[in-house]
């Protein structure tokens, strides 16, 4: 290793605090510095290079360094890198949120940005409570969720999460929520009887609105599957279920489609699949192709016009940050949507899902998996003690020890839990899927057989 590399290293671990690390043993595993990047690869800082197969945390849609992209980034810096929106507006902005609003579901006409996908959640829910409180029911502020579910770190986005682990530390910061059963929990308990599992999940969702409507703010569910709890697919039919029972009983219906939107699932936004008008959305992760922290809340016409009164009743919406709708990430986003748009990716995804899902499935045959889960381009692999057929003790940290090994081999995997994730750029090609699952299937052998 150079002298430069070296030190890199060093200062990485005496000062660089990583997120969800534990930093006593950062550096065991000879963790990459990335130095650059090209489509599909990054390279680090030795040289070594390995397909990007988790697209940077879910987040990259076309390949990093896409020339239209670049350009796009370009081009606005050219003009102007930030001005506040507080009092003033810019042209990449409005573009962006006329274009957002042309492509989500129709009833989302008015967009409000942020910068990351737990803050466009955090939004959605003060939007939902001032939405009541401005209609004269301060009492609606109960929101219901899902056990296991996702929607960010902040302690709103945490509060509406259902992880134990983040209850049991922040929960004394938590304001109140009630967890409905996992629907593919209930799926694997009707032995993956999907209409049977839909039924069951909706009269759970019926006796807590008919219990807590009168108090309940909102139901904020993942697009179409609980990704950080280790990509866990809704049977079809629970958005378009929970959205009419919503409806019924005067309850605001959150799509949280920060980690589904943007084609992950197939399509646009998962909530096409079923023809869901919900009455807010998060978006994040994919908005800007991966290259710039961006995210959006969408609201209905209802939702806004709540709002709207004589200035001095001070019922605006009090939020916003320093770099809300910053020009730079809203321009890269204009170009992205415009990528999708001028291209067949939209059209050829299927094709390559339907791949992806059937070269999954040869995982569970092999005594060290079980059988993988799959939603749209996103993937989770069990990895299990051939010998026993059960998880491996959290602390041998065997999952790491599978992506390090998959890495060498020239694929950058992460685990989640006790299941390698496999979420590839967008524009991956039939040859790079199949060379992912072939370069796990050999670390995951190998491993095992130590």
């Amino acid at each position: 290793m150079n002298q430069e590399a070296s030190v890199l290293q060093e200062w990485d671990r005496r000062h660089f605090w990583h997120p969800f690390t534990q930093m006593a043993c950062w550096g065991d595993d000879d963790p990459w510095i990335i130095s650059h990047a090209e489509g599909h690869y990054l390279y680090d800082i030795r040289g070594r290079r390995a397909l990007d197969a988790i697209a940077s945390l879910w987040c990259n849609v076309h390949g990093h360094r896409h020339p239209r992209l670049d350009a796009a980034l370009q081009e606005q810096l050219a003009r102007v890198a930030h001005t506040t929106v507080l009092g003033a507006s810019h042209p990449p902005g409005i573009l962006l949120a006329r274009a957002l609003s042309r492509r989500t579901p129709e009833c989302l006409q008015h967009v409000f940005f942020s910068e990351d996908g737990a803050e466009a959640v955090e939004i959605a829910i003060k939007m939902a409570v001032q939405y009541w409180y401005n209609q004269g029911q301060p009492e609606k502020c109960l929101f219901l969720t899902l056990e296991d579910a996702y929607h960010g770190d902040t302690v709103g986005a945490t509060s509406v999460g259902g992880f134990p682990l983040f209850h049991g530390v922040y929960g004394r910061l938590h304001f109140a929520a009630k967890h409905l059963p996992s629907p593919w929990k209930l799926y694997q308990e009707a032995a993956e009887d999907g209409s049977a599992a839909v039924s069951r999940w909706m009269d759970f969702l019926e006796s807590a609105l008919r219990s807590e409507g009168h108090r309940c703010a909102a139901l904020i569910l993942e697009g179409g599957v609980q990704g950080a709890a280790g990509i866990l697919p809704y049977p079809p039919g629970i958005l378009a279920g929970a959205a009419e029972l919503c409806r019924h009983h005067g309850v605001l219906l959150i799509v949280d489609e920060v980690a589904s939107g943007f084609g992950r699932s197939g399509r646009l936004f998962a909530c096409e699949e079923e023809n869901v008008q919900p009455d807010l959305m998060a978006l994040g992760k994919g908005i800007t192709g991966g290259y710039l922290p961006l995210a959006a809340t969408l609201a209905s016409e209802e939702i806004f016009q709540a709002f709207l009164a004589p200035f001095g009743e001070a019922r605006q919406f009090y939020y916003g940050h320093t770099y809300t709708a910053n020009p730079l990430a809203c321009a890269v986003a204009l170009e992205n949507l415009a990528i999708f748009d001028s291209t067949e990716l939209l059209d050829i995804l299927p094709g390559k899902i339907r791949h992806f899902h059937e070269r999954l499935l040869q995982f569970s045959s092999l005594p060290f998996s079980s059988r993988p889960r799959f939603f749209g381009l996103m993937a989770a692999v069990p990895l299990r003690d051939p010998h026993t057929g059960a998880a491996y003790p959290y602390g041998e940290r065997k999952e790491y020890q599978v992506c390090r090994r998959a890495r060498d081999a020239g694929v950058y995997l992460r685990p989640l839990g006790d299941s390698i994730v496999i979420v590839p750029p967008l524009s991956v090609t039939v040859c790079e899927i199949d060379l992912i699952l072939e370069v796990l299937r050999s670390a995951m052998a190998e491993e095992t057989q130590r």
